[in-house]
């Protein structure tokens, strides 16, 4: 059995949600499963990724093979650098201590990127939104002046 590391669709049509799932390569694309390990949610700027980073590491351990999109997820998140880290450590070019210091050092840098990333998006979305006037109270009308 070989296990793929993919994406499984949910959410109403035009409107994608997808959890990050474990299943066997035979299995249908909304089928059947073994673990979840997140979700990913693309509309949101930029896209929503939960991921449990262990599982995911444990199962790419194991030999499952991830689908391009689901690749490009755990790069993003940290998964793939940090494999290939411990592969380091497994072949004894530097120590654990110095693996994680050098994951933790990414992952801030990272997470800097991400947060200038989400700035940028809103100023963004401000500044094309029309500056139009507020809606000003109607002035009254006379009380005597019914026509009819």
């Amino acid at each position: 059995m070989s296990a793929k590391i993919r994406l499984q669709r949910h959410g109403s049509k035009k409107r994608p949600f997808y959890f990050i799932v474990i299943a066997d390569a035979r299995a249908p694309r909304d089928g059947k499963f073994i673990q979840k390990l997140g979700t990913y949610n693309p509309l949101t700027v930029p896209a929503t990724i939960q991921l449990d980073r262990q599982k995911a590491l444990e199962w790419l351990s194991k030999g499952a093979t991830p689908t391009d999109t689901v690749r490009r997820i755990l790069s993003f998140k940290g998964v793939l650098y940090l494999k290939h880290l411990l592969r380091g450590v497994g072949l004894g070019l530097f120590d654990d201590a110095t693996a994680m210091e050098k994951f933790t050092k990414w992952s801030a840098e990272h997470e800097a990127q991400i947060k200038k990333r989400q700035e940028d998006a809103y100023r963004q979305k401000r500044s094309r939104r029309p500056m139009g006037r507020r809606p000003e109270s109607r002035p009254q009308q006379s009380e005597g002046g019914d026509q009819g």
